[in-house]
């Protein structure tokens, strides 16, 4: 597996209420069946050795030495599996009992961390029994061994640094001050919960917000393992519910009612990379109270099984796409409409091509002048035709105007740019690089123009994939008075105009919509062969669903190239091969940094999302940083 990533898994066997044997039995079995599965770090339910419903049979000598003997068997039990594994039982320590988890690896007890939190009150009477855990660890016997008893134990994989694991237990993370707060400040990445929470009606949903928020509020992975069948049924019933959360999103969860054994992928090495960024993280430079304990996980070699989506700009449920779409027009009408108060400026102006982006930034400049209760003549979309221009784009491009209700401007920019080729001494028929961005450069200068001409401002189309790749003309499409598509990525830029296809309401306007989404993507600088597009953006630098991607977690996460690629390999598996992933990330890392100087002097625009490339925001890169590095890991792939 590896890049960071650990199979966890939380299992509730079917116990015996005060039978310890067959507990230990039902342990024993589901933890070599779930280490056989790849797991590497197991959690078991609250004190799953006897029950959590022994009541005062908890005060039997018979029981307490019993669980011991229980879990000797069990830690004996795990000679040869290399992992981290936790189990909860009642010990006796000094006279008195604790509610604790033992951890233990490849048959070596590491620790017991005692519950912090003893609740008291409506269905609950811990404190009949046990004592709340000790301020301070300790160092207690067990068979001849001196094993740390407390709650500041850190669990620490010597061939895996990002992965620190510690413990709490069921209540300790109901509680205002719950100590995987100071674990997580202390360098735990990783809190398990050893867990035996009752069901009852509207607890279930509760239940999954808090440790989803915990696990988000800490940047942590968070495994929770709770009681299931088995337990005593005289006042109270658990469900086994079992959650695995990662920052912020619950990445797998049991069914209640079934104890069944729920696996999830944790990627540390995503939750070191975040604390890192967050500067509000304040993580302890070490942890003088704590203990750590080392233990060894081998190298996993087995498939990653966690769904890496394509597209992780776009949320795959249906109507959570909807409602981020909603949000992000928002956002972009917000913005411009503030801009355009600021300014005073009378009206808008827009290079429309009757391609993707352009369209965008028409609908956000509609829904501007909606909320400044404009009329949408205010908005000046200009085609400019020229050499690459087809029938379909053009026609699409005049459509959409008129149809939202914007003035229509043409300006045909061909024999402009052909007097401006003949004072440059350039030759037409030299299709390069100068024949495509002297096209591109007519068309800002025009575009400014006309704003001087109308007391306006030009917005700018240009989207943040273009800018990740440099895919624009410097001084050309690159510029604007505010770019109201700068952090929206391509792939996302689709699903905005499809939405607004969906429920505009207009059958010929949804109709037009659909056609540009059908159209390919192109700058059309190019003569058309044939009347066709003959200037294919995504055959020249690459698919943009996979820049996107690589785009994503080189800035959200800061992932290697490698990662990068290990992780493409997976998503994109059955659609690119792997030679064709590895050629576009090679090229993506490329462009993004040669292209730097562009994103260096970026217009004003809108963030809309967790990763943007403004100078002033999210990306202070110097424009001359060299990509050997990230070029080199390729390479050595």
């Amino acid at each position: 597996m590896g890049y960071g990533f650990v199979k966890t898994a939380a299992l509730a066997p079917k116990i015996k209420v005060a039978d310890t044997k067959h507990n230990a039995g039902e342990i024993i079995r589901l933890m070599k069946e779930a280490w056989e599965k790849g797991a590497r770090i197991l959690v078991f339910p609250e004190l799953c050795i006897t029950g959590y419903t022994c009541g005062d049979l908890f005060l039997q000598e018979l029981l307490l030495q019993n669980a011991k003997k229980a879990l000797l068997m069990i830690v004996e039990a795990s000679e040869g599996m290399d992992g981290l594994f936790f189990v909860g039982l009642p010990l006796e320590v000094g006279g008195k009992l604790y509610n604790v988890a033992a951890g233990f690896s490849d048959g070596r007890l590491l620790g017991f961390v005692p519950k912090t939190c003893i609740p008291n009150y409506s269905e609950f009477y811990e404190a009949r029994h046990f004592t709340k855990a000790p301020e301070e660890y300790a160092f207690i016997d067990w068979q001849g061994c001196k094993v740390p008893f407390g709650t500041q134990i850190l669990f620490s994989c010597r061939n895996m640094p990002a992965l620190v694991t510690a413990a709490e237990i069921c209540e300790d993370v109901w509680a205002p001050d719950p100590p995987s707060v100071r674990h997580a400040l202390c360098g735990a990445t990783v809190i398990v919960n050893p867990s035996a929470s009752d069901e009852l009606t509207g607890k279930e949903s509760y239940r999954r917000e808090l440790l989803r928020i915990q696990s988000g509020r800490l940047v942590c992975g968070y495994i929770y393992a709770s009681a299931g069948e088995g337990e005593s049924s005289t006042d109270l019933v658990f469900g086994g519910h079992h959650l695995i959360c990662e920052n912020g999103a619950v990445i797998k969860e049991s069914r209640r009612f079934h104890n069944e054994t729920i696996y999830g992928e944790l990627d540390v090495e995503r939750l070191l990379g975040e604390r890192r960024r967050i500067s509000t993280f304040e993580a302890a430079a070490d942890a003088p109270d704590y203990v750590v304990v080392s233990y060894t996980m081998k190298q996993q070699d087995t498939p990653l099984e966690r769904k890496i989506e394509k597209a992780p700009f776009v949320p795959g449920r249906k109507e959570e796409r909807e409602k981020r779409c909603e949000e992000i027009f928002t956002i972009q009408a917000m913005g411009l409409k503030k801009r355009m108060e600021h300014t005073g400026c009378k009206s808008v102006v827009i290079g429309i091509s009757g391609g993707l982006d352009s369209t965008l930034a028409l609908l956000v400049a509609s829904r501007a002048a909606d909320s400044l209760g404009l009329q949408r003549n205010c908005i000046e979309a200009v085609t400019m035709p020229c050499f690459g221009t087809t029938d379909r784009t053009y026609q699409n491009a005049c459509e959409l105007t008129r149809k939202l209700g914007a003035n229509l401007r043409e300006v045909d920019i061909k024999k402009a740019v052909t007097v401006h080729f003949k004072e440059i001494g350039h030759d037409p028929a030299v299709h390069d690089v100068t024949y495509e961005n002297a096209q591109a450069r007519e068309r800002t200068q025009v575009l400014m123009d006309i704003s001087n001409q109308t007391g306006g401002m030009v917005v700018g189309t240009g989207d943040m994939s273009e800018l990740a790749l440099g895919w624009a003309t410097y001084n050309g499409d690159h510029m604007s008075m505010y770019g109201v598509n700068a952090s929206v990525p391509k792939t996302l830029v689709r699903h905005l105009v499809r939405y607004y296809a969906d429920i505009c309401g207009d059958e010929e306007l949804s109709a037009v919509l659909l056609d540009i989404l059908d159209t390919p993507v192109s700058p059309e600088l190019l003569p058309p062969k044939d009347g066709v597009i003959a200037q294919k953006t995504e055959d020249l630098v690459g698919p943009y669903e996979l820049h996107d991607f690589y785009l994503y977690y080189m800035l959200r996460f800061g992932f290697a190239p490698d990662k990068i690629y290990y992780l493409a390999r997976q998503a994109f598996a059955g659609d690119y091969e792997d030679e064709v992933i590895l050629k576009w990330l090679k090229t993506f890392c490329r462009r993004f940094f040669s292209q730097q100087f562009k994103r260096s002097c970026l217009p004003d625009g809108p963030k809309v999302g967790t990763v943007a490339v403004s100078p002033r925001g999210d990306l202070r890169m110097p424009s001359d940083a060299s990509a050997a590095l990230w070029l080199d890991c390729l390479e050595n792939l």
